[in-house]
C-alpha cells in the first residue's frame, strides 16, 4: 500500500478551499470537497493508478472537483500531496 504525504503549500490549499466553502456556500459543500478528497486518497493509496501527467517529473493531477485539481507526485510507494489548486486563479502564479 501507498503512504501519504502532505506538503505544506497542499495543506494551506486544502484548508483555504474549505474556509472559502464555509464562507460562501454551506457546509453540504464543505463536506463534499472534503469527502471527494478522501476518496481520492484512498483511491491512490489502495489501488495501483496514476493520473494525468504534468510537465513536473513524476507529478500528476487529477481535478477533486471541477474547480480544484490535486497535484501529487509518485515515487515509489510515497505519494506527496503538493497542490489543492484553484482552478479559476491565474495559473502563471502556479507553483510547485
Amino acid at each position: 500500500m501507498r503512504t501519504i504525504s502532505w506538503s505544506e503549500p497542499a495543506k494551506i490549499d486544502y484548508w483555504n478551499n474549505i474556509e472559502y466553502l464555509e464562507r460562501e456556500w454551506t457546509l453540504k459543500e464543505v463536506y463534499n470537497f472534503m469527502d471527494m478528497v478522501d476518496e481520492l486518497i484512498d483511491l491512490l493509496t489502495k489501488n495501483n493508478v496514476t493520473f494525468k501527467p504534468t510537465s513536473y517529473k513524476n507529478t500528476f493531477q487529477v481535478p477533486v472537483v471541477k474547480q480544484i485539481t490535486l497535484y501529487y507526485s509518485l515515487e515509489n510507494e510515497k505519494i506527496e500531496l503538493l497542490r489543492f489548486w484553484n482552478n479559476y486563479q491565474d495559473l502563471s502564479k502556479f507553483t510547485l
